[in-house]
């Protein structure tokens, strides 16, 4: 067995204090849902195999933020040693997050009817990437994302494009944190834990509802449609505006000197947003309490932490 055990602050109190969660989980749906969790008051401790968990090479100020105020373990799985030592953690928790697929789970012993055979009050959310019976597809974000038809705009002769979200991973995190609370819940009446699966091309598809509904298909009222609700070049960069209820669009236009009658008021609007650069319409909108940013580029975003 390896073991490399660091404890962190003590989570602050919360409406699941005294709730223990573990959580076998590495990348990125398992660690932020058991994150949230956490924030939330419980206490957790996380299994990382030997070599630890990916995303702490790939990226070491998010695996840091997303690993504050648990116990991180590592242990070979494959060990017996190792085996012994989750046992003892599996006897401790209230609920286990996962997300290998269900095939590492029986080699692992941690199939559904052995682990609740060991441990009935234990509640399982497993991450998965496919629903079952497809639960041992394989899968990551960028699949599920191609799947859908999310990588890109959409236009006729565009390009797709990689994701700038990890959009089915950070939405299962959510869904997994909703089906742990549900299944805590229902423990408290039953006396007994259950198990649920949380498929991430699930959770992908939902989020991709309005597009599906045409809402932010290219020339959609959330795709560029409605000219209050798109983005203009500035002088300097974009500026995303957001006008789309009827006060909001009144007082722009007011303010802008900018008359909605017949014509083309995307000219229009184009026309003026062009005379200031985006930072400037930024402040702009704060000013007059209006629902406009600037379209920020990676170099830019360093600022908006916390």
């Amino acid at each position: 067995m390896t073991a490399n055990e660091a404890c962190a602050d003590e989570p602050a109190a919360g409406p699941l204090t005294g709730v223990r969660i573990l959580s076998t989980a590495v990348n990125v749906p398992g660690p932020v849902a058991v994150a949230r969790l956490v924030a939330l008051g419980a206490e957790a401790v996380k299994v990382e195999p030997p070599d630890g968990d990916p995303l702490e090479a790939a990226s070491p100020a998010w695996y840091e933020e997303l690993s504050a105020g648990q116990q991180v373990v590592r242990l070979d799985l494959k060990d017996p040693a190792g085996r012994d030592r989750l046992e003892q953690l599996l006897a401790a928790a209230d609920a286990l997050i996962t997300s290998s697929r269900a095939r590492a789970l029986e080699r692992l012993g941690l199939g559904w009817e052995a682990l609740h055979a060991r441990h009935p009050g234990l509640c399982h959310v497993a991450v998965v990437g496919h629903p079952a019976p497809a639960d041992d597809l394989p899968g990551h974000d960028l699949t599920y994302q191609a799947a859908l038809g999310l990588l890109g705009s959409g236009a006729p002769g565009d390009e797709p494009r990689m994701p700038v979200v990890l959009l089915a991973d950070l939405a299962g995190a959510e869904r997994a944190v909703t089906e742990a609370l549900a299944a805590l819940l229902a423990r408290g009446t039953t006396g007994t834990g259950s198990r649920c699966e949380v498929a991430l091309s699930d959770a992908a598809e939902t989020m991709a509802a309005p597009l599906r509904h045409g809402l932010t298909v290219p020339g959609g009222a959330l795709g560029g449609g409605h000219p209050a609700y798109r983005l203009y070049a500035a002088r300097h960069g974009h500026v995303a505006v957001a006008c789309l209820e009827p006060h909001f669009l009144t007082r722009l236009l007011e303010l802008l000197e900018v008359t909605d009658d017949a014509g083309d008021l995307v000219e229009r609007l184009a026309g003026v947003f062009g005379t200031r650069t985006a930072s400037e319409w930024e402040a702009w909108g704060r000013e007059h309490d209006l629902p406009l940013a600037e379209v920020r580029r990676g170099e830019r975003l360093g600022h908006l932490r916390h």
